[in-house]
């Protein structure tokens, strides 16, 4: 058993390009000072690294499946290194998505997308269902159906920058209502002017000039800000 496991870790280690002496430095760098000798031993046969050591090393090696590596059983079983690393990189592309996050246990989630909406000159939100990530809405309003957080400081007092603010998904909002808009490729959290004399998006911070909306129909809505 001491055999098979250390002769592994010396396959993984030869494989990834790295020496004894480089390996012991990356776990060092680990928190887990370790010299080429005690690798070496391990290597060998002679000694098997404890537990710690051992995850240690496969997190250095940047082994990701440590049944299919050890056990030959798991998703990279029967797979060449190039099919492993596809794997790694299909499993990085799902965990950057953020659709797959495990969702807060205590109770309600709900997506606060990570794009920022601004309270300030405009930034771009409408990314897509993979800009997001779940987080736990156990104080949010029953009728949030996600967040987003605020950048800029043109709805101060009420809203400050980083805040994050929940907002009920609709297509309109009344006058006089702070909603979440798109104008001609940005976002603003703004007080909705829907007035005879034209269509504004007004800040409440006064250091900041209303956004005129020639064309009301092109602004687009993504809801009330609760």
């Amino acid at each position: 058993m001491f055999e098979d496991i250390g002769a592994k870790l010396a396959a993984i280690r030869r494989r990834a390009g790295l020496s004894q002496k480089e390996l012991a430095q990356r776990l060092t760098a680990l928190g887990e000072p370790v010299t080429d000798k005690a690798l070496s031993k391990w290597e060998k046969g002679a000694t098997l690294p404890s537990a710690r050591q051992f995850l240690l090393a496969c997190r250095a090696l940047e082994v990701e499946d440590l049944s299919g590596e050890f056990m030959g059983t798991g998703l990279a079983r029967g797979l060449d290194g190039q099919g492993r690393r596809k794997l790694a990189e299909y499993a990085d592309l799902l965990r950057r998505s953020g659709l797959y996050e495990p969702r807060p246990e205590s109770g309600r989630a709900i997506r606060l997308y990570t794009l920022a909406a601004s309270a300030g000159p405009g930034q771009f939100l409408d990314g897509g269902d993979g800009d997001f990530r779940w987080i736990d809405a156990a104080g949010a309003p029953r009728q949030a159906d996600f967040a987003v957080r605020v950048a800029g400081d043109s709805m101060e007092p009420r809203y400050r920058d980083g805040q994050v603010v929940y907002v009920k998904q609709s297509p309109t909002v009344p006058d006089g209502e702070i909603g979440l808009f798109s104008w001609q490729g940005s976002s603003y959290i703004k007080q909705l002017h829907d007035r005879p004399d034209g269509v504004r998006l007004h800040s409440l911070n006064p250091a900041y000039d209303d956004i005129d909306i020639p064309e009301p129909a092109q602004l687009r809505v993504f809801g009330r800000v609760l």
